[in-house]
């Protein structure tokens, strides 16, 4: 075996192991924060994310909404979802919401709903209580995390200068990053092309 040939192996090895390690990983819960602005007359993900601090504990959890309009001063009940059954308790809802979270699972982690055609009443403030409860060997432990979000309705969806200058940064990142890889690619290929041709002159 050539010295070049020894080279690729010792670089495909590595890679080799990691591609196999990637095949025996899992999917992580990210709790990512719902978006806040809805459009009139089109559909709404109302995102609500409550990861388990230890994912190897079984666990069965459910899912209630609540709901106070603008000019409303009281929280009434708008949605649950239990024992992967979802009931839309708020009249003014009816036929209008969709469960949006896990599915065929009681252990659940996302508990987002969407609204179907949205208008200008559905402004207001949402929260999200998740009843999760923990299965240990000896007992079980109850825990009630929620999450509150503020949601206002507009004609149409506007971006903000912070939008616009985050995905321009987005993209010149992507470039530098295939640019560095592009050099870095040049840079092996002559190491590796150096390295064969110092074992050529050696062996000659």
């Amino acid at each position: 075996m050539s010295a070049v040939q020894e080279l690729l192996l010792l670089l495909l090895l590595p890679l080799t192991l990691l591609a196999l390690q990637a095949s025996l990983c899992h999917g992580a819960c990210v709790e990512v924060d719902s978006d806040t602005e809805a459009v009139a007359n089109e559909g709404f993900k109302l995102g609500c994310i409550s990861c388990k601090m230890r994912g190897e504990v079984p666990a069965m959890a459910s899912v209630k909404w609540s709901f106070k309009a603008w000019d409303e001063t009281e929280f009434t009940d708008l949605y649950s979802y239990e024992d992967q059954k979802a009931e839309i308790i708020d009249p003014r809802f009816y036929e209008r919401l969709d469960w949006n979270g896990s599915k065929n699972t009681d252990d659940l982690q996302d508990g987002s709903i969407y609204i179907l055609n949205v208008t200008f009443n559905d402004t207001g403030t949402y929260r999200c209580i998740f009843s999760r409860t923990l299965k240990y060997r000896d007992y079980e432990y109850n825990i009630s995390p929620n999450k509150t979000i503020v949601i206002n309705v507009v004609p149409r969806l506007t971006r903000g200068l912070a939008s616009i200058l985050s995905e321009v940064m987005m993209y010149v990142s992507i470039i530098g990053l295939q640019l560095w890889l592009v050099v870095e690619m040049i840079y092996c290929y002559r190491k590796i092309a150096a390295a064969g041709e110092e074992a050529l002159r050696e062996s000659a």
